[in-house]
Order: structure tokens, then sequence, then C-alpha cells
């Protein structure tokens, strides 16, 4: 993508061109970095390479992960993750992740490049002046992910092409063929990591053809539906709001801690420790949201949708009340998707990507299940 020659063949160069040259192949990391490595690295153990992307991701130092290939695991693995979870909230298939880490092991070895040739930045080396966004939002290495995939998508049987075609096809490197060399890396990274994915493979939702008393899903709505607080811009509280005074302890602290991360981005496989800090990792996605708001109430819940949906006990959505755990899309067995009751007809939820967490009134819920957790 950065339209530099492919390479310079000469057989003496003298001390002027050398020093040219030098500073040439210094402003643009896609140079340095094919410069750098020659030859395709094959025979990846993808299993040793799960076993060390696991151990850096239980917090483990950088400098006991080794990974062939990877200099920087550190900064290195966390990156390709963001690619990976971004890949998997937008249904792209495997091979698209494999293509988008490739990609960027060769755009930027897999890290958030404040620089580049001309004004390329971040991930994969894009650039403002061709359109990929501003340079705080190419930064971003979740907005990074999603323009690279939304371009790769747009490209015509990109999924029967080899890696390095489809890589180039959305990047127009002047260095057409090297991202072959980091398929087999690629390939192992985005098994590795999607394996630390609850329910990445996302199955079929199973057929509920044994609905039992503590799934079945109810079409009543309550009560209030949260309509009188009007239009709610994303990421605010509505004026007029509070948290009832009746609301049993545990969910006022629930709640009080969901409403602390309204505004901030949606990340899917986020564990919601630090919505607000620096790292997409840190972000909450729907799951993680409810499981950290009630882990600051001291009650300990599952990691999943899918999981959730059997906490507590089963109640009905004509009595609910603050705290209460709502679940939509799917099924009521295997919903894909939950938020938490706040009361006065209002839930708050994390999304889904490109969309921050927010409070939305209940009446736009088709609730298939609700679980009390208290």
């Amino acid at each position: 993508m950065k339209g530099i020659a492919a390479g310079i063949g000469v057989v003496v160069l003298s001390p002027l061109l050398l020093a040219g040259t030098a500073m040439m192949m210094a402003s643009s990391s896609e140079a340095s970095t094919t410069a750098s490595f020659s030859g395709c690295l094959t025979g990846i153990d993808t299993g040793e390479v799960t076993k060390e992307v696991t151990k850096l991701l239980d917090g483990a130092d950088g400098k006991d992960v080794h990974i062939q290939g990877l200099d920087l695991p550190a900064e290195q693995i966390p990156n390709a993750q963001t690619i990976v979870a971004t890949g998997i909230s937008l249904d792209v298939p495997k091979k698209g992740q494999v293509i988008a880490i490739a990609t960027a092991m060769q755009e930027s070895r897999l890290r958030n490049l404040n620089s580049g040739d001309r004004d390329s930045l971040g991930l994969f080396q894009q650039r403002p002046s061709q359109g990929w966004g501003t340079a705080q939002q190419i930064r971003d290495p979740v907005y990074a992910s999603e323009q690279f995939y939304k371009r790769l998508l747009k490209v015509d049987g990109w999924q029967q092409m080899k890696v390095t075609q489809a890589a180039q096809a959305v990047q127009k490197s002047g260095y057409p063929d090297a991202y072959a060399q980091w398929e087999d890396l690629a390939t192992a990274l985005q098994t590795a990591i999607a394996k630390t994915f609850p329910n990445a493979d996302k199955d079929e939702p199973a057929k509920d053809s044994t609905k039992d008393k503590d799934t079945e899903a109810t079409t009543c709505a309550p009560d209030k539906d949260g309509t009188s607080f009007g239009r709610i811009p994303e990421g605010s509280v509505p004026k007029g709001y509070k948290i009832p005074k009746d609301a049993d302890p545990k969910a006022r602290t629930a709640i009080e801690w969901a409403m602390h991360q309204l505004g901030t981005q949606y990340q899917w496989g986020g564990s919601c420790t630090d919505s607000h800090g620096p790292d997409p990792m840190g972000r909450c996605d729907c799951s993680s949201l409810m499981q950290q708001a009630y882990a600051h109430a001291d009650i300990k819940l599952t990691r999943t949708t899918y999981t959730q949906v059997g906490e507590g006990k089963a109640v009905s959505a004509k009595n609910l009340k603050p705290g209460d755990l709502i679940f939509s899309r799917g099924t009521a067995a295997r919903p894909e998707h939950v938020g938490m009751y706040m009361g006065e007809g209002l839930v708050i939820e994390a999304p889904r990507t490109t969309k921050p967490v927010r409070i939305t009134p209940i009446k736009d819920w088709d609730i298939l299940a609700v679980r009390r957790v208290l």
C-alpha cells in the first residue's frame, strides 16, 4: 500500500547512495520489515503457539514467551488478539482473520506504529490521505481492523484467493508477494487466539425442542417500557432517571458500576476490566459487562451469554426488578445477547461492534428469558 519500489538492484553503491537508501528504508516500516526477513516461516507448531499465546494472555511475562517470528510477543499477541476478536464480531470467516494477521505482520510486525512511509500509521499502515480515517482513528487497533475487514469483504472472490493476493487487493503494496511469508504464523496465531474466546466458533443455536420452565420465553411486556424518557442519546443517562429506591443494594451497586462504563466502545471478547483504558481487550461485550458489574457487587457470574442464561432463577418479564438479566436474540435456551434491567423500563447493555455501552428502552427488546441472580 505504500507504493514503494519493490527492490533496488545494484552491484556497487557509492556512500551517498548507501546513505540515501538507508534513509528511504528507515522511513518505511514495510520496507524495513521485508528487508529483515527472507523466506517463509514454515513448520509452525500450532499446538506450541497455542500454549505460548495462552501463557501470555494468562499474565506471563513476554520475556518468557517464545514464538518463532515474534520478537515482541507482549506487544504483538494482544494486537493479534484484537484483530481476531474484531473479525469474529463482524462474522468474518477464519481465512479473513488469517489474511488480516498476515497483513499486519508484514506492514507493522503487529505493532501499533506512530509512523511509517509517508503518512502511514498503525497496525496495517493505513494512510489518512488515502481515505482510511483520521490519524487518531487509525491508531485505534479496533477501528483499523474494522476498516481492513470492510475493504477485504468488498474484494470480489477474496475467499478463493491466496492469502497474499487477498491482502494485496486491499493494501496495494509495493511488495505484493511479501504477505505470503506470514501465512503459516498467521494461521497458527488465529487458531490459538480463537480458542481463548468463548464460543468463537459460533455454533448454530441448538433447537429448543424441550423448553423447560426455567428458560421458557415470555412475550409479556413489563408495565413500564421506557418510552417516557423519549430518545436516549447513546452513552448517556436519560434525564430524570434514578435507580429505584427499592432496588436490592447489590443490584444498585451493579447498575451504578455498569453506568460508569457508558459511552465506552464495545469489544467482542473484551474482559470489561478497563473499558476506559487504551487496550481494546479491556473493553466490554454484553456478557462481560454483566459479569464485571456483578463482580463489583460480590456476585460471581460466568463469562458467556450462553451460560449466564442458567444463572440464578427464571422470572417473568412482567415482574422485572432492577438488576435482572434480560436475554434476547437466538433462542431462550441459547440467547446471543444480554442486558441488565435498571428499573423504569430501561436496560443497560453493550450492544455490538461500533456501538458504545448504552441505555435503551425495554420496548426495543425482544425478551427471550429473564434471570434473577440475587
